[in-house]
């Protein structure tokens, strides 16, 4: 017999619903620029921290959600493509000096 949710506690099935929305590594590239893919990561990370007892960092992944939805944040760079054209534009700099 499989369990019901009443074999978990409220933060169990939190940090599950988290979990399965969590962005994998492996699907960053695709998915990094994702707004509902994003916020929803970022709101469940958020009920996880409330239920913690932990406001401050509940209420900054609250913000994170309604960034992506409200289109106010975006995806910064990877690091490698970011270095990559950070040292394009020294490089460009350079051949302009």
């Amino acid at each position: 017999m499989s369990p019901s949710l009443d074999d978990f506690t409220t933060l169990e099935l939190a940090q599950a619903l988290a979990e399965r929305l969590r962005i994998a590594e492996t699907d960053w590239h695709r998915l990094k620029s994702n707004r509902p893919a994003r916020a929803k990561e970022q709101a469940a990370a958020a009920l996880v921290f409330l239920l913690k007892d932990n406001p401050d960092e509940a209420l900054a992944r609250f913000s994170q959600a309604v960034g992506w939805l409200d289109k106010s944040i975006s995806a910064p760079p990877c690091p490698s493509h970011g270095d990559r054209l950070v040292r394009q534009q020294t490089v460009a700099n350079d051949i302009r000096s």
